[in-house]
């Protein structure tokens, strides 16, 4: 009589529709959000196609490739035509990304349209907020904060995610919008936003790299999960209706203890670096990008995200 046992974990991993069958985390186009740069020019990235950035005539033709592709919601960064101390382009009515809204919004009514509300690419000096004795003053940012995301409101964005790490943002957010006639508009905030070296191509794509020392001193340190949930509570309690973590593949487990711990929906930035590792490998042929892609969303999806802002889109499209 045999002793071995009667369960064989392998018998529904023995071909691909048994594997199809029992999967338990499924990722579809639905649980994924597009990042869009708008400028003054189109410019195309040829290392890293979804970095490249387009003018506000252009990005509607985009648009309208990626509702084709099955793409539903995007989130927009802006590089205005000037820079100043105050990031004035980035709350202003004609400012870059209020122009693409209304383009947008007018053309593609079915398309989620999310907004990222920071001063950082439209600061002289690439910061988050605007400088006092050399550093950057929390209270003086939040009033520059409210008035970017009231404008972008107005000019028809879904959703409003602020990236900043400012504290107190979200209620600032929260009450202007309120003021202003959007109650109804949500925050999509980014919670636990680690300052990371993975940021890098986003910076050079959208020229938001700080002129001088860093941003340590408001976002988060890699090194912490307790904090990043006290932020989490923070954002919950002042308003959020969505909660962000980023990046997410090194902070799967930030985002399974943000799962746990909070019942809003959760969601993860697959950031410019992730996408650029995994870029740069396959194309020294060390790895398929395509399953490594895949794998990585995967796994995000699998620590608790609802949904994921990734690069990979377009191109998950087609292979999924």
């Amino acid at each position: 009589m045999s002793t071995f046992p009667a369960t064989r974990l392998r018998r529904l991993r023995r071909t691909g529709a048994l594997r199809s069958l029992v999967r338990e985390t499924r990722l579809d186009l639905d649980d994924l959000v597009y990042p869009l740069f708008v400028g003054p020019t189109t410019q195309a990235n040829e290392e890293l196609p979804a970095l490249g950035r387009f003018s506000v005539d252009d990005l509607a033709r985009e648009a309208e490739e990626l509702l084709g592709l099955g793409i539903s919601a995007v989130i927009l960064f802006g590089i205005p035509d000037e820079k100043d101390d105050e990031g004035s382009g980035a709350y202003v009515a004609d400012g870059v990304v209020q122009r693409a809204l209304r383009a947008l919004r007018e053309r593609y009514p079915d398309l989620v349209l999310v907004t990222d509300v920071c001063l950082c690419e439209y600061t002289s000096h690439g910061h988050c907020g605007v400088i006092e004795n050399g550093e950057v003053a929390n209270d003086a940012t939040l009033e520059l904060l409210a008035r970017t995301a009231v404008s972008h409101a107005g000019a028809g964005a879904d959703a409003v995610a602020p990236s900043d790490m400012m504290d107190g943002r979200v209620a600032a957010l929260r009450s202007a919008l309120d003021e202003a006639g959007f109650s109804e508009t949500p925050i999509v905030s980014y919670a636990a936003k680690y300052a990371s070296a993975f940021y890098g191509p986003f910076r050079e794509a959208a020229e938001s790299a700080p002129s001088f020392g860093d941003r340590r001193g408001y976002q988060m340190d890699p090194a912490n999960v307790r904090e990043a949930l006290r932020e989490c509570e923070q954002d919950v309690a002042e308003g959020a209706d969505v909660l962000i973590v980023k990046p997410a593949l090194p902070n799967l487990d930030v985002i399974r203890a943000v799962r746990e711990r909070f019942d809003l929906p959760v969601a993860a930035y697959n950031v410019s670096g992730e996408y650029a590792i995994v870029k740069a490998a396959a194309a020294r042929g060390w790895l398929d990008e395509r399953q490594a892609a895949i794998e990585s969303l995967t796994a995000i999806k699998r620590a608790g995200a609802d949904f994921v802002v990734s690069y990979w889109a377009k191109e998950l499209s087609g292979w999924l």
